[in-house]
């Protein structure tokens, strides 16, 4: 006679749920690794409240002070007084002027990074991380001491102004006008619109740009209708880092443009140390700070998803 097979004692359902023994060591995992990371990152938080939340807290009280007879600063009697000189104009007029070389710089960052990003992602992976470590090479040394090394090549025996002479292109010093500026801010924030471009168009599936080939697509109508669209969160993740620190940008304006035509950076700072305008001061921060805040926000929501 045949041993009768022993019928599994069935689990109760209470074990296996998130109350029994299993959902509790879960929960108590999930709790372990909430506390790790909350130490870890404890010491940056720390860092960011100390050195950013809290001078940008004291910016905005001070924005809304009163400034006296005197120059002096008095936080009483808050106002708004401030924030309606911002209509100033100018400051309409400085705020254009750096709106203007903003967009500049942004537009020829792309113009030559859009380039030399597609180079870079279709080359052989060896190739590829040479010329990538060839565009990070000036993050290896100070922004100040290569905006010190523009200075002197856009200077009246410069190379870079000898060089333009010699051409015919342009007679006279470059440096201290806007046209230095613009090449400074240029060659600084040119990294920041490769490095994004090159991460979206490395990413892009070059058989869809086969595709529209044999669908007789031209070179040029495959690159509108595929490879542009495709390395569009990188356009616009590179568009937003270039575009924000260039508004409000201080070190190369004051260096290369001698704050001749000055720059809400520049014109910040003389609010601050010379005029002692600490609330306009104040006001000008915050509106700069807002700009840049909108940017990040804009680059998260979009570009900063897909890179």
């Amino acid at each position: 006679m045949p041993a009768e097979t022993p019928t599994p004692t069935p689990v109760p359902a209470a074990l296996d749920g998130p109350d029994g023994p299993d959902g509790h060591l879960e929960a108590a995992r999930a709790r372990a690794r909430s506390r790790e990371g909350l130490w870890l990152g404890l010491p940056g938080a720390a860092y960011l409240l100390v050195f950013f939340v809290v001078p940008f807290a004291y910016v905005v009280v001070f924005s809304f002070a009163t400034r006296t007879r005197t120059g002096r600063t008095a936080l009483r009697d808050w106002n708004l007084d401030a924030y309606a000189r911002l209509g100033d104009p100018i400051v309409r007029e400085i705020a254009l002027r750096s709106l203007w070389l903003a967009v500049a710089t942004t537009v020829l960052c792309l113009v030559l990074a859009y380039p030399l990003a597609y180079y870079v992602s279709t080359r052989s992976p060896a190739v590829r991380n040479v010329l990538l470590v060839a565009v990070m090479i000036p993050f290896w040394s100070n922004f100040l001491v290569r905006t010190y090394a523009w200075r002197i090549l856009l200077d009246s025996d410069g190379l870079v102004t000898r060089a333009v002479e010699v051409t015919g292109l342009g007679s006279g010093r470059i440096l201290f006008t806007n046209k230095a500026v613009l090449i400074g801010m240029v060659y600084g924030y040119l990294p920041f619109m490769v490095l994004p471009l090159y991460a979206a168009i490395e990413r892009i599936d070059w058989s869809l740009v086969e595709a529209a080939r044999d669908l007789h697509a031209s070179g040029w109508r495959a690159f509108r209708h595929v490879v542009w669209p495709l390395s569009m969160p990188g356009v616009i993740a590179g568009s937003i880092l270039t575009f924000v620190p260039s508004f409000g940008a201080y070190i190369t304006p004051a260096l290369l443009g001698g704050n001749k035509d000055p720059l809400l950076g520049s014109y910040i700072v003389n609010q601050f140390l010379q005029a002692r305008n600490w609330p306009l001061g104040s006001a000008l921060s915050v509106v700069v700070l807002a700009v840049m805040l909108v940017g990040t926000i804009v680059y998260f929501r979009t570009g900063g998803r897909t890179l």
